[in-house]
């Protein structure tokens, strides 16, 4: 297969960039939302964003028949909980955040009177009993904001509730690996959003609304998917999301399957799959030679393709995934190829859906 040509411009990379260093924790994602509608309003006719800050960017928005592409928005993250006497913090979980890489990290803490810095804090080895050395666990992680008691703390206006997000920023490796926090989703939220580019300087006219939409609060329960899929209605959903590359260290394939960075997005067989949606994404991801894989699902695909496939007495929907290694970690790391090449299924997948078509089993 001849290698293709890039779709990607310069500013695509830029928006990239600027994009995954914003936070956009769960529960508070609207500088991240307010950066993507920006980035998207040269390609759209109109946008909604909802009561919880889900955004839409809508094409030809007084079309009947309605097919979402769709991502999420937020990130895992933590909240202050408590903070006792001499100044240290604990924190509960927003989202799936990963205590065993805490110690040591630096963070962002979000605050009124604007972003306070600090340090998840970890004995020195040098204090550390051999043999007896306690894990990291959330009874034990802290952040250290190198304050020497709570009032002090206080004054810098943290107080229970604060959002807390690591502090790392993006970076490309060996020219062809995106590396950064919250690839989980951000790169899908990039990638919907380059589709809407391509069609707009491409000139394509659909018989149909497309609805981009980039929802909130995945990281919690498909929240926002479940909100905006109401509101929506609509016909058809191509979601997309991360899977895990299973080929790194310390991952049986014998329980999470044979996925790996650079073959291809990751097509997801599963109840929540629609079949002849399916179908047709696999149908076109053949005839336009975009390589795929494949993965299957249990009760559930546990990203917004359930809250789509559930809703409004049943929506066809259909998972694109991208291989993340190290996920919910700070080092979250997409091939290049796999991203360009889930933009290219999801748009030429578009182009294959016709007007009003009926992806019902059987009549």
């Amino acid at each position: 297969m001849a290698k293709k040509k890039s779709i990607l411009k310069k500013s695509s990379t830029e928006f990239l960039e600027k994009y995954l260093n914003n936070p956009s924790p769960t529960g508070f994602e609207s500088d991240g939302q307010k950066l993507w509608l920006e980035y998207i309003k040269p390609f759209i006719d109109d946008y909604w964003v909802d009561n919880y800050g889900t955004v839409v960017g809508i094409v030809n928005p007084e079309a009947e028949y309605k097919v979402v592409i769709e991502a999420h928005a937020d990130e895992i993250s933590w909240f202050v909980h408590y903070i006792n006497s001499d100044g240290f913090i604990y924190l509960r979980r927003n989202g799936g955040s990963d205590h065993q890489i805490a110690p040591s990290k630096r963070v962002n803490i979000f605050t009124d009177k604007g972003i306070v810095k600090g340090v998840f804090g970890w004995p020195a080895i040098h204090t550390r009993l051999a043999g007896k050395e306690e894990a990291p666990t959330m009874k034990n992680i802290f952040l250290d904001v190198g304050c020497d008691n709570k009032e002090e703390v206080e004054k810098l206006g943290i107080h229970v509730g604060c959002v807390v997000t690591f502090e790392d920023e993006f970076m490309i490796l060996n020219k062809n690996k995106y590396v950064g926090r919250a690839l989980d989703n951000r790169i899908g939220g990039f990638m919907i959003a380059e589709v809407a580019r391509l069609l707009k300087e491409n000139k394509k006219q659909l018989p149909f609304g497309l609805y981009i939409t980039n929802s909130v609060q995945e990281e919690v329960g498909l929240r926002g998917a479940q909100m905006i899929a109401e509101k929506i209605k609509p016909n058809a959903a191509i979601v997309t999301d991360v899977c895990h590359d299973t080929n790194t260290p310390m991952i049986s394939k014998i329980v999470q399957g044979d996925l790996k960075s650079g073959k291809g997005p990751v097509l997801t067989y599963g109840p929540a799959v629609q079949n002849n949606l399916l179908k047709l994404v696999i149908n076109t991801a053949q005839k336009s030679e975009i390589p795929f894989q494949r993965a299957a699902a249990s009760r559930a695909t546990g990203t917004d393709t359930d809250a789509f496939a559930y809703s409004n007495a049943g929506v066809p929907s259909v998972l694109i995934s991208t291989p993340l290694r190290y996920m919910h970690t700070t080092v979250e790391m997409a091939h290049k190829s796999d991203v360009e090449n889930g933009i290219r299924l999801i748009y030429d997948s578009l182009l294959s859906i016709k007007k009003g078509q009926d992806f019902r089993y059987f009549k």
